[in-house]
């Protein structure tokens, strides 16, 4: 089995891209994600990525890509009456698809010592999509075939322990 992370260089949003497509609307949240202003880790309160890990050193993207097709034909053959956007729902997938990344990401921080996990690299102003396809993976949006879970590891710039963890940084191990 190949391993679910790579090394990548880190490409930005433009400032201020994060919240605005956090505000995005979407099915159900006619003004975007409720999250936004509200958590410490989502926009505009979470830390750019440059003040979780140190860009100057290797960072990495961690990943899990789910198999969406899969599941919508497995969903389908249960529940012929749903419709796509029933079928494709996250409720379904989405904490398999977690905790497949869980692992991937245990698995990392075992082999790579001392680094620590940024969990929501787009709320730190990382430009996921474009980073992704700078290593040969096309993220779909939105996704049809393959679901994408990706996080970015690295030399931490705050101290283990810090408040920030709440921001989006794990310590090693706590996964």
């Amino acid at each position: 089995m190949v391993n679910p992370w790579q090394r990548v260089d880190v490409i930005m949003l433009r400032p201020g891209q994060s919240e605005r497509l956090c505000r995005l609307p979407y099915p159900g949240h006619t003004k975007g994600c409720p999250n936004v202003g509200k958590k410490r880790g989502c926009p505009p309160n979470a830390p750019g990525i440059a003040e979780v890990l140190r860009l100057d050193e290797d960072v990495w993207a961690i990943w899990n890509g789910f198999d969406l097709a899969s599941h919508v034909a497995r969903m389908r053959g249960r529940q012929p009456d749903w419709s796509d956007r029933q079928l494709r729902c996250c409720l379904y997938w989405q904490s398999k698809a977690r905790k497949e990344l869980r692992a991937n990401i245990c698995r990392f921080l075992a082999a790579h010592r001392g680094l620590v996990v940024a969990d929501t690299p787009e709320a730190n102003g990382v430009n996921v999509t474009k980073t992704m396809k700078s290593i040969g993976i096309a993220l779909e949006w939105p996704p049809r075939r393959r679901a994408y879970q990706i996080v970015l590891a690295g030399t931490p710039i705050v101290l283990i322990g810090d408040p920030a963890e709440d921001a989006g940084v794990k310590k090693v191990g706590f996964f």
